[in-house]
């Protein structure tokens, strides 16, 4: 790392990330008083994931009313700003100038931000098609959960858009939300390729347990797959459309460029209990840690972290 720049700004504590932990840290820092906190958030509008999601399932609001996703980021994003936080969007984070100095890059240009302590909040991603390393052609209609979820929030729930007939890969909530949300969009769920059994039960759709996606065909636009069972039997799926979910990656460039210790699978920031990393000043908490933690335990580890950061600025280590 280099020494920070003169021109360098201070702050004194900065999150990276606007989703469900980086504002409820924000929100809890600011709150108490720990000076200047300023969030960054590379995406045009701070919330995170939370702002495509528009099933239940993200707490509910003081009157008692069951929360969506979008209605869960507002509220967050209102309550950071309230406490006093300082959210910048439109921000990405590009290296490390010092130990607790980053270099961002915005839309107004290059800056170094200096702090007297960080937390890194950057969530994870499903792993995509090239990562899973599918064999096939590379036709359109292959994309992540998370893809799917933007692809309706920003363009509604069209089928011309996700096609007519999906193939979802994974268990657990993430699939689940998945195929209510290709349904409501007036696409069949062919079946859904689960390689744990255990997640199958949730799942209301046919479900193929114990197989896994070999093989993508289809030139232009996805035709079809092919799954294999445990018994090594194949079987060709027609679907225009295949999704994604699960098999989260963290999104740990910024740790890994600090220098701050990872695991070695996932390569997520090891922490403590207190959500410390190794590197002194550093804290990471959310998805970063557990790719597809819920948002509401993500911002409990958000606010869990902003205690362990006001014992840090107040000399508590």
């Amino acid at each position: 790392m280099n020494a920070p720049s003169p021109e360098a700004r201070a702050v004194d504590v900065l999150v990276v990330g606007a989703g469900p932990a980086g504002l409820a840290a924000a929100a809890r820092l600011a709150a108490l008083g720990a000076g200047r906190v300023e969030v960054l958030e590379r995406e045009p509008e701070a919330g995170g994931v939370p702002r495509f999601c528009g099933h239940p399932g993200f707490g509910a609001d003081p009157r008692g009313h069951a929360l969506d996703g979008p209605g869960y980021a507002r509220r967050a994003v209102r309550a950071a700003v309230r406490a006093g936080a300082v959210l910048r969007t439109g921000v990405s984070v590009v290296g490390w100038a010092g130990p607790l100095a980053l270099e961002t890059a915005a839309p107004t240009g290059p800056e170094t931000v200096v702090a007297r302590a960080v937390v890194l909040a950057t969530g994870a991603r499903e792993r995509s098609r090239a990562a899973r390393l599918l064999p096939g052609t590379r036709p359109d209609g292959v994309l992540t959960g998370g893809e799917l979820h933007r692809t309706v929030a920003l363009f509604g729930p069209r089928p011309e858009r996700i096609g007519r007939r999906a193939v979802v890969v994974g268990g657990g909530p993430t699939a689940g939300h998945s195929v209510s949300l290709l349904r409501r969009a007036g696409v069949t769920v062919a079946a859904v390729v689960v390689g744990d059994e255990r997640y199958a039960a949730a799942l209301r759709a046919p479900v193929l347990a114990g197989t896994v996606v070999t093989e993508l065909s289809g030139r232009g636009r996805l035709a079809g797959v092919t799954v294999r069972d445990r018994h090594g039997r194949d079987r060709a799926l027609r679907c225009d459309t295949l999704v994604l979910t699960g098999d989260w990656v963290p999104e740990h460039e910024p740790a890994r460029a600090g220098g701050v210790p990872l695991a070695r699978s996932p390569r997520a920031p090891l922490v403590d209990a207190s959500l410390r990393t190794g590197v002194p000043g550093v804290f990471a908490a959310g998805g970063l840690l557990r790719g597809g933690t819920p948002a509401v335990r993500a911002a409990a580890e958000g606010r869990t972290a902003a205690e362990a950061v006001w014992t840090h600025l107040n000399g508590g280590g």
